[in-house]
């Protein structure tokens, strides 16, 4: 457990320092890509009904999940040999392109200055990358609050929950995470293609964040207070709105955000040419305003920091106690 808690703080520290590292291949791009060529694969046979549909999108979990696993795995297995501090080496390479932190602020951040440009198409051009919506037609109030949802959202998704899971389960706990998380970012839509092929991959990725996503909204509650925010009203979002939401881990996050600003997230959306109906989060205390997006990351940070502490000493008590059961 110390071990998986030092990898941690340092992949942590890391993506900080130096975010995603952008001249060597990613993990998660390699993953995306295995995603969508079983998907191809898997499309191509017995995927006529909505029976068949579902069966084969078990199969692609099955098989993404087993070969994302085993490289990592047999990566680490062969560099035991070069000794025990190259395998350390590996595992916090590997935890550290887990984390998406300073991609998340910095992406997040490129609306917020294309918006104080007044370069709105630029803005949703930027706004796309990191939205699964679409963006061509919204407003500037809309790119700001799918701005704010997103980094609110992904503090969980992107930093918490994989911290969480390389601190209690090791390194290919943490690559476990964010392959369910892949999934479901690609193929977890409700839509008329995915309600069936992406049930599998929806529901897994349900069920890995649960727990997290609780953290999450809790830790962002807490440093309501700490950053000066509406820390009170947060905790009282949250406890009211964390199920307003199909997912029953997104609102969590944007409830206790929502509450923090003292702005109103979520409502109807555009997913791919098609309009969604979705509940509001939050009460709209003030209208939503362009530094709401750096408020967000500050409670992105901020949680972040808090979550590595929380979970440290979390690991540090758990390895006390087996320690003295043994």
């Amino acid at each position: 457990m110390k071990q998986n808690i030092f990898i941690m703080i340092i992949a942590f520290y890391m993506d900080i320092l130096f975010g995603d590292p952008s001249n060597i291949p990613h993990p998660i791009c390699g993953i995306g890509n295995l995603i969508t060529k079983t998907e191809n694969i898997l499309r191509k046979h017995h995927c006529d009904t909505p029976s068949q549909k579902q069966k084969s999108g078990t199969l692609l979990v099955a098989i993404v999940i087993t070969i994302s696993l085993c490289i990592p795995a047999l990566v680490l297995f062969f560099v035991r040999f070069l000794g025990q501090k190259v395998v350390f080496a590996f595992k916090i390479v590997i935890c550290w392109y887990m984390l998406a932190m300073k991609s998340l602020k910095k992406e997040s951040m490129s609306v917020y200055d294309a918006l104080k440009r007044n370069d709105l198409e630029g803005a949703r051009n930027a706004v796309s990358r990191i939205v699964g919506r679409d963006t061509q037609n919204l407003t500037k109030e809309g790119i700001i609050k799918a701005t704010v949802e997103t980094v609110a959202e992904n503090t969980s998704d992107g930093v918490i929950a994989p911290l969480f899971y390389m601190t209690f389960f090791g390194t290919l706990g943490g690559v476990f995470y964010k392959v369910v998380n892949t999934m479901d970012s690609m193929i977890g839509y409700k839509n008329e293609k995915y309600i069936d092929f992406g049930k599998c991959a929806a529901k897994l990725d349900d069920i890995v964040n649960y727990i997290p996503s609780r953290i999450s909204a809790l830790l962002l509650c807490c440093c309501s207070f700490l950053l000066g925010y509406d820390g009170k009203n947060s905790f009282k979002i949250w406890k009211r709105d964390k199920r307003k939401h199909a997912s029953p881990n997104s609102a969590q996050t944007e409830s206790a955000c929502a509450g923090a600003l003292g702005i109103q997230l979520a409502g109807d959306a555009w997913y791919f040419g098609k309009r969604y109906q979705k509940e509001l989060i939050g009460d709209k205390k003030r209208k939503i305003e362009i530094e709401d997006i750096k408020r967000a990351n500050y409670l992105l940070y901020t949680s972040s920091i808090l979550a590595v502490i929380v979970f440290s000493v979390m690991g540090i008590i758990i390895e006390k106690q087996h320690t003295k059961l043994h």
